[in-house]
C-alpha cells in the first residue's frame, strides 16, 4: 500500500539526494533545514529574549513549574489538534468539549458521589461520544468539518450552560486536584547541587532515564535509515542535536527538582507525547492519517479506510478534549461555564506555530507541544514584565501569522528548487 511520507522522509524529500558514504552519511545534510529546525531556534530565541526582559526570571525553577501546569490542558488538546490538522481538517468545538466534559465530571464526582477513577472514566467516554457525533457527520455525511465543529462549539456550550447554569461545581476530590496541580513525592530524598542547593533525587533520575531514551531512540532510528541505505545526518552533527535536547532535558528536570519535584501533569503529558509519537511515526494508523492529509485520492486509491481515519481522530479528539476539561476543572477546583473559552484556538496556534501545514499532510506531535510552549513562554513572559493583555494579544497574532507565512514560503521555496 503506498501512504504519504511521514515527517522523517521529509527531510530526504524535501532535498536534493546527496551520494551517501559508506555509513550512509552526507556532507551535504551539514544544510540546515529550516523547515524541520526553525520552531526550535524560535522556542530558543523567545526564551533567550524573555529571560533577559525578565531578568532571569522566567527560568526561576517555580516559574517553570508554573508555565508547564498553566499549560497542560492546552497541550493535551494541542496533541489531538495536530492529528485533525495533519489530515486535513480543524475542530473549533475544543474548548466547548472541555467545559461541557468538565460540568460532566463535576456533576459525578461532587454531586453524586461517583469515585473518582469511574466518574473520570465516565467521562472520558463521554467525550469519546461526542467525538463520534462529529466525527459521522463529518466523515460519513460529508459535512465540511469547520462546520461541525463550529455547530458543535455552540451546541456544546449551550448543553455547559443546562447543566451548570450560571453556578460552578466544586471542589473536587484531592486526586483529581493533585493530577492537575500537584507533584511528585520526594521518594529518594534531597541531594546537593553545588551552588543551586538541593533537588530532588528521583527527579534527577527521571531525567537521566529520559535522556538515555532519547539517546536510544535516536541511535536506533539512525541505525534503521542507514540499513535502508537513507541518508542521516553526519556523525557529529547527529551527536551536537542529541547532546543539545540531551541538555535542555536535564535543565528543566534539575529545575523543577529545585522547587517541588515533578508536575503530575507534566507525567501524564510525557505518557501522551511519547505514546502519540509512536502511533504517528510507527502505527499504520498514524501512516494513514499522513496518507488522508497528504493526498486524499492517493490515500483512497491505496485502500485507505478514509471515512473511518478521520471519523477516530475526531473520537481521540473528544476523549483528549475531556481529559483536558478535567484537568482543567481539577486546576480551578471548580467546574463553571465559562470554562474552555478560546482554548481551541489556542491549541490550533499551537500546531500551525508548531509546524503543521494549512493543507494537512504535515507536522509532528512534538511540534504541537513546542507550539504550545511557544504560546506559555510568551503569555507568562508577557506578564513577568508587566506587558498589557491587548500587547500580548498582539504578539501572539503576530507569531501565529509569522508561522503560517513560514510554512507557505517555504512550501513555495522547495517547489521552485525542483
Amino acid at each position: 500500500m503506498s501512504v504519504a511520507p511521514t515527517n522523517a522522509d521529509y527531510a530526504v524529500a524535501e532535498s536534493p539526494a546527496a551520494p551517501a558514504g559508506p555509513t550512509g552519511d552526507s556532507p551535504r545534510r551539514y544544510n540546515l533545514n529550516l523547515r524541520q529546525s526553525g520552531i526550535y531556534i524560535a522556542f530558543a530565541l523567545i526564551v533567550v529574549l524573555f529571560t533577559v526582559l525578565t531578568g532571569g526570571d522566567l527560568l526561576a525553577p517555580q516559574n517553570i513549574s508554573n508555565i508547564i501546569v498553566q499549560n497542560s490542558y492546552i497541550l493535551i488538546l494541542a496533541i489531538g489538534m495536530i492529528l485533525i490538522i495533519i489530515a486535513g481538517h480543524i475542530d473549533l468545538s475544543a474548548g466547548s468539549v472541555v467545559a461541557v466534559c468538565g460540568a460532566v465530571a463535576a456533576v459525578l464526582m461532587v454531586e453524586q458521589n461517583v469515585p473518582w477513577p469511574l466518574a473520570l472514566l465516565i467521562t472520558l467516554v463521554v467525550g469519546g461520544l461526542i467525538g463520534a457525533w462529529q466525527g459521522y457527520w463529518i466523515a460519513y455525511f460529508g459535512i465540511p468539518a469547520f462546520i461541525v465543529t463550529l455547530a458543535g462549539m455552540l451546541l456544546f456550550r449551550a448543553l455547559t450552560l443546562t447543566i451548570l447554569g450560571n453556578r460552578g461545581i466544586g471542589p473536587f476530590p484531592d486526586e483529581v486536584r493533585t493530577l492537575s496541580n500537584g507533584f511528585t513525592e520526594g521518594y529518594l530524598g534531597n541531594v546537593g547541587l553545588g551552588g543551586l542547593g538541593g533537588a530532588d533525587l528521583f527527579s534527577l533520575l527521571v531525567g537521566v532515564i529520559a535522556v538515555a531514551g532519547i539517546v536510544f531512540t535516536q541511535w536506533r532510528t539512525r541505525s534503521a535509515r542507514q540499513q535502508y541505505g537513507q541518508v542521516v545526518d553526519p556523525m557529529p552533527l547527529f551527536i551536537g542535536r542529541i547532546a543539545v535536547a540531551s541538555f535542555l532535558v536535564i535543565a528543566v528536570i534539575v529545575q523543577l527538582a529545585r522547587f517541588k519535584n515533578l508536575p503530575w501533569v507534566l507525567v501524564l503529558l510525557a505518557f501522551l507525547v511519547l505514546a502519540y509519537s509512536l502511533v504517528t511515526n510507527r502505527a499504520v494508523f498514524g501512516r494513514q492519517i499522513y496518507a488522508v492529509g497528504g493526498n486524499l485520492q492517493a490515500a483512497t486509491l491505496s485502500g485507505v479506510k478514509v471515512k473511518s481515519v478521520i471519523f477516530w481522530i475526531f473520537v481521540n479528539m473528544g476523549v483528549l478534549a475531556a481529559l483536558a476539561g478535567v484537568i482543567f476543572a481539577g486546576r480551578l477546583n471548580q467546574a463553571n461555564p465559562t470554562a474552555g473559552a478560546n482554548f481551541e484556538l489556542d491549541a490550533i496556534a499551537a500546531a500551525f506555530i508548531g509546524g503543521a501545514a494549512v493543507q494537512g499532510g504535515v507536522g509532528k506531535v512534538v511540534g504541537a507541544i513546542t507550539g504550545g510552549l511557544i504560546m506559555g513562554v510568551i503569555n507568562n513572559g508577557m506578564s513577568l514584565i508587566g506587558a498589557q493583555s491587548e500587547t500580548v494579544l498582539l504578539v501572539k497574532g503576530a507569531v501565529l501569522l509569522a508561522a503560517v507565512a513560514f510554512d507557505v514560503w517555504s512550501k513555495r521555496r522547495a517547489g521552485a528548487s525542483r
